[in-house]
């Protein structure tokens, strides 16, 4: 590969949180492992996310929604690639934007044409028919969970955290992350229900930097010596490896957990959630609750697998067998190809 640069056109903020941003910098990563240059574009709260979790030379700009395809459009220019991760563009936009330059379009949802040389969703369930009259004909499909874009330092840490369960005769260490955005104050509400029945075991909390439920976290972890907040961590795949229960968000994360096998009570907080939540659940890799359902459901699904270490193993097998963790350089190797196809050619690739 030549350093071709690749533009990403990716969708972040206080309603859509920070999972589109979160993979595609994983991808972005795995691409430049492979000798491409990566830049991103989307609305201003891109900026933020760059500052805290990467470096401001991945910053190409940042527009308003209004102005988004019109700007990412006059960008794209000095790019020889686009990859799209974002549910509000549409085949138009992604043609306008790349201009017949090779377009990876990541998507979860199946519900709109979409202008890809190569489409990637992880879902359980997805098959390729469900995009059939959605993409272009020559399009290629890669499907399931062993195609998401996560952090290598998941796929690293397996082996560790796998053998760490099989040892475990106990829940002693629990896991609450449920977006950096924290739509509607979900982690406060979710603690406040969690901590009368959590005993004497310990809590980590992951928050974004401007979670609305951070002062409220604050108070309470002046009081309480169980819990360990961890504002914008930048360690998610140890910290995940090191819980022995999680309650997490039905999003992207899951793979995550499912990699290190990780049983979870998930909580779907957006409606382009449930279906691979229910997909999840249907394996048996984690327990799926309605984010709306907290106060009343929570401190069931949490002591149903906490004190019950059979359910806890048969749920930690199952999710172990979702994915692997290699997705994000699986399709990196793919797009790679794609762009420069000598370089594919002669590249070992991932089965």
């Amino acid at each position: 590969m030549a350093g071709e640069r690749i533009l990403f056109v990716v969708n972040a903020g206080a309603s859509v949180g920070g999972g589109h941003f979160m993979r595609s910098l994983n991808l972005a990563r795995a691409l430049e492992a492979g000798g491409a240059t990566c830049a991103f574009a989307g609305p201003p709260a891109v900026t933020g996310l760059i500052e805290t979790f990467a470096s401001p030379s991945l910053l190409a700009a940042t527009f308003a929604d209004e102005g988004l395809v019109a700007g990412a459009a006059g960008l794209a220019t000095g790019y020889d690639a686009i990859v799209f991760d974002h549910y509000d563009l549409v085949a138009a936009d992604h043609r306008r934007i790349a201009e017949g330059r090779p377009a990876l379009v990541v998507d979860d949802l199946a519900d709109r044409p979409l202008a890809a040389d190569l489409l990637l969703d992880a879902g359980v369930t997805r098959r390729a028919e469900d995009y059939a009259g959605l993409v272009p004909a020559h399009a290629e499909l890669l499907l399931g969970p062993n195609h998401a874009a996560l952090s290598p330092a998941f796929a690293t840490l397996r082996g560790e955290a796998l053998a760490r369960r099989a040892a475990a005769t106990q829940v002693e260490r629990v896991l609450v992350s449920l977006g950096l955005t924290d739509v509607g104050g979900i982690t406060a509400r979710t603690v406040g229900a969690l901590l009368p029945v959590l005993g004497e075991r310990a809590l980590d909390v992951v928050v974004g930097g401007q979670a609305p439920s951070l002062p409220t976290l604050r108070e309470i972890a002046a009081v309480d010596p169980r819990l360990t907040l961890h504002v914008d961590s930048r360690d998610m795949p140890r910290l995940t490896a090191r819980a022995d229960l999680a309650i997490g968000a039905a999003g992207s994360s899951s793979w995550e957990r499912c990699v290190l096998g990780l049983p979870t009570v998930s909580l779907v907080l957006a409606d382009n959630q449930r279906e691979a939540a229910q997909a999840l659940s249907d394996l048996g890799a984690h327990r799926s609750l309605d984010g709306e359902a907290v106060r009343e459901g929570l401190q069931p699904a949490f002591l149903a697998l906490a004190e019950d270490m059979h359910a806890w193993r048969e749920m930690s097998a199952a999710a172990a067998k979702v994915c692997d963790g290699l997705g994000a350089q699986r399709t990196a190797e793919r797009f790679i190809a794609l762009i420069s196809p000598r370089f594919g050619n002669n590249h070992a690739t991932l089965t």
